[in-house]
């Protein structure tokens, strides 16, 4: 070949000509040649003629030194140098080449060439003969049937095993005859031949105890191979045999008064069976009577009867004994006497049940009678122990039923609504029971999964919240977090919270409130004032995002609590902004009397809007007091010549807050001399009802105040102009009340006015305490009077004496 690659080109650079030289030698020993031969060739055995087949001369392959390199392997073959074949040089035995079961088998080695060097790949095929024959494992296999065991029952035998391949290995099984086994064979995945022994006939120790088989494995070589092996089989003995008595009635003859010990007979019942299972008890039965037994007794072993009481014709002609034979078997079995006794089929087959078709899962929004499952029930038994029941087990709980739909079959059907939040699956376990005796059963247990739907819509754990929220609160604060439970599954429990609209004085509840729409945060957008907004009322509606939406929606009642946020604020004595009040009081007060009172009030609530007053600043401490709680100023003493004709006192209000705020207002007190002498005073104290709304308070007090002066103002024209007889006092009418106040026309218009200041002052002051005080003087002898009515329903309620004060020395009358 390289000869002609260099005759054929033409001429060119000895580059070139190497480069296709390369490429010749290389193609070449890429090459492959294979041949084919059976195992166990004799030794010499002619197999291919290299030098013809790889077109070498034979003179060349002996002197360019030709040699057989074996892969792997042992030297196999041999070249004949001088022929130029190749020879077979040890027996090729193609199991112990490739010990792996495959259909091909190669030996693969090279031809090498010196000078120049030259090397051919050469793959011999080894071809499989049927020279193995099959070989069991075991050559004597053991096994323990009992005779309750079924017909079609299978049992696994050792397979034989054959070192050849495809046709040549094992190609079947043949069993020595037998009435009561058979095989069957099996093809596995790698085309081995597997075989089970399966049982063909009802099995009977009483008939047969031990069986002999010999199973045969046949290869499907030319001429076939085989080999045996020995299969033993013990029938186990069960209770599968009754006792038996000859007679089911027995009718035997005792004259009365047969002595005790008599033996009226002996009962003979026989058992097929062997061992503790033929091994019998007689007793009575239940419906054998005490009397009965107490006159005959009973030998369990042997079954003699025998008399053991006195036997009374007269008293009974006969007696009726019901007597059963019972084994010592596990399952002990009995037989009867008198009662007839009946031999059955033993139920030694348990049912089946099949699952045809199955749904393993289904929605929960089902119609009711939608088909779950299809099931089959069989019992290769006859008679009552082959017909079989199919329940479910605890079918009260379950929202399915079982419809027998046609003979043998059943259909599972949905009975009840499901609902997937009580209970997500279901293991229906089914019951098939047969009507033998004891009755056989088994069950099958099949799992049905429940689909969720939005079938639930969101609930929250209280239909009514009501949140206390703090006034100036932050704007965004997190007020409290509402949450919904969904019970459903997935996109169904996914749940979006929103505020539902509702305006409030044109605002939207959206701009004072925020939630998130994820979890449920109630935030608050502005900062809340107690005194202007005390709650808020709205609904918060949070929905699933199933297919259609479900939602539900919660009352919130936000409740905003107070703050000490406010001063107490004073409105008694009324002043001018940074003005201080001036009182005037005669200098012949009594001690307690009552000078002012300081009213405040606060815009706060509860314990924030409690008000106490307290002095802060006052000129004479021995001098005035002031009661903390209702804010009065009472003299602690009366004033004396030492005493200055001015007094300052500043009061503070301070509310019960934390911290506390207060308020303060500065009274300046003057003292006045009176020239004239008041003789008797008279208090009426009216009680009135207190107004809710302070402002209208104000507005009432105020008038009546300017009323008064009016009525003042007149008197004293009247006063200056006449001066009318001393009369006696009248008191006024029962519905109204009357101030009476009289002057001296020596008085002074200075001391009149402070006088009528005076009594402005202690009006206003009485009338927030809730009662009007009326002063009634004493009139001297040749002065007038006047009288100014106040309307009111209400009239004096009591009238006491007492003496003036000791500057005065004068009698003075008071009404209360």
């Amino acid at each position: 070949m390289i000869t002609m690659a260099l005759n054929c080109a033409p001429v060119r650079t000895r580059s070139l000509l190497a480069v296709f030289t390369f490429v010749a030698l290389w193609g070449c020993a890429l090459s492959i040649t294979r041949y084919s031969i059976p195992e166990e060739m004799e030794e010499g055995s002619f197999v291919a003629n290299l030098a013809t087949d790889l077109g070498l001369d034979v003179r060349s392959m002996l002197e360019r030194n030709a040699k057989l390199d074996v892969i792997h392997s042992k030297y196999y073959l041999d070249i004949n140098k001088d022929t130029g074949e190749l020879i077979i040089r040890e027996k090729i035995d193609r199991e112990s080449i490739c010990m792996t079961k495959t259909t091909s088998c190669f030996l693969k080695m090279d031809v090498i060439l010196s000078n120049p060097v030259r090397i051919f790949n050469i793959e011999l095929e080894i071809l499989d003969i049927n020279d193995n024959a099959p070989v069991f494992r075991r050559k004597t296999m053991h096994l323990d049937v009992s005779e309750a065991t079924p017909p079609g029952e299978r049992f696994s035998l050792t397979n034989a095993v054959d070192a050849d391949v495809g046709a040549n290995s094992v190609k079947t099984y043949y069993l020595s005859e037998s009435n009561y086994f058979s095989i069957n064979i099996q093809t596995g995945s790698d085309g081995s031949k597997y075989v089970d022994l399966v049982l063909s006939g009802k099995l009977d120790r009483e008939e047969h105890s031990v069986h002999n088989l010999i199973l045969t494995a046949v290869d499907g070589g030319v001429p076939p191979r085989s080999g045996t092996a020995s299969i033993i089989i013990n029938v186990l003995d069960i209770n599968d045999n009754a006792p038996t008595f000859s007679q089911s009635v027995f009718a035997v003859n005792v004259s009365e008064n047969s002595p005790v010990g008599t033996v009226v007979m002996t009962l003979n019942a026989t058992d097929l069976d062997g061992g503790t299972n033929a091994e019998l008890i007689y007793s009575y039965t239940l419906y054998t009577s005490e009397k009965t037994q107490e006159l005959f007794s009973l030998d369990p072993n042997s079954g003699e009867i025998r008399v053991k009481g006195v036997i009374d014709y007269e008293e009974s002609q006969s007696f009726e004994m019901h007597i059963q034979a019972q084994d010592r078997g596990t399952n002990s079995l009995s037989g009867h006497c008198k009662v007839m006794v009946y031999v059955t089929d033993l139920n030694d087959n348990y049912p089946e049940v099949t699952i045809k078709s199955l749904k393993r899962s289904v929605a929960e929004d089902v119609s009711v009678g939608t088909l779950i499952a299809v099931v089959s029930v069989s019992d290769r038994d006859s008679g009552d122990n082959g017909k079989v029941d199919l329940t479910l087990d605890q079918q009260e709980a379950l929202p399915f039923l079982l419809n027998k739909s046609s003979e043998g079959y059943f259909e599972l059907l949905v009975s009840k609504p499901l609902d997937r939040e009580v209970q997500g699956k279901y293991d229906i376990k089914l019951i098939v029971k047969d009507r033998g005796s004891p009755a056989l059963y088994e069950n099958e247990t099949i799992t049905v999964d429940i689909l969720d739907v939005n079938d639930n819509a969101p609930m929250f754990s209280q239909s009514f919240y009501t949140i206390h929220v703090v006034e100036n609160n932050p704007p965004g604060a997190l007020l409290t977090s509402l949450s919904a439970h969904d019970p459903d599954l997935n996109e169904n429990q996914y749940l979006v919270y929103f505020i539902m609209e509702k305006e409030i004085v044109n605002m939207s509840m959206s701009m004072l409130f925020s939630i998130n729409p994820e979890n449920g945060d109630l935030y608050g957008l502005k900062t809340f004032d107690y005194e202007r907004e005390k709650k808020f009322l709205f609904h918060i509606e949070a929905r699933d995002s199933g297919v259609p939406p479900l939602s539900s929606n919660v009352t919130v009642h936000i409740v905003i609590l107070d703050q000490n946020d406010n001063t107490p604020l004073i409105v008694s004595p009324w002043r001018g902004h940074g003005s201080v009040v001036e009182e005037v009081i005669p200098r012949s007060t009594e001690k307690g009397h009552l000078v002012a009172k300081v009213v405040a009030i606060d815009a706060d609530s509860e314990q924030n809007a409690r008000v106490t007053y307290q002095l802060l600043q006052i000129s004479d401490s021995t001098l005035f007091s002031l009661d903390q709680y209702n804010g009065e100023i009472r003299t602690t003493r009366m004033f004396s010549y030492r005493d200055p004709r001015q007094q300052r006192l500043v009061v503070i209000a301070k509310d019960n807050g934390q911290p506390a705020l207060s308020a303060t207002v500065t009274i300046k007190i003057s003292t006045v001399e009176h020239a004239m002498t008041f003789l008797e005073t008279t208090e009426l104290p009216l009680e009135y009802e207190v107004f809710t709304n302070l402002n209208l308070y104000l507005v009432i007090g105020l008038g009546a105040v300017s009323f008064l002066l009016l009525i003042t103002i007149l008197v004293i024209i009247v006063l200056k102009c006449q001066k009318p007889k001393p009369k006696a006092i009248k008191m006024p009418p029962a519905n109204r009340n009357s101030l009476i106040s009289q002057r001296s026309s020596t008085i002074a218009d200075s001391t009149l006015i402070s006088s009528d200041a005076y009594w402005y002052s202690l009006f206003l002051a009485e009338t927030r305490k809730g009662k009007v005080v009326v002063r009634q003087p004493i009139i001297p002898k040749g002065a007038g009077y006047f009288v100014s009515s106040i309307p009111r329903s209400i009239g004096p309620s009591e009238t006491t004496d007492s003496r003036a004060s000791t500057l005065e020395q004068e009698p003075r009358r008071e009404l209360r």
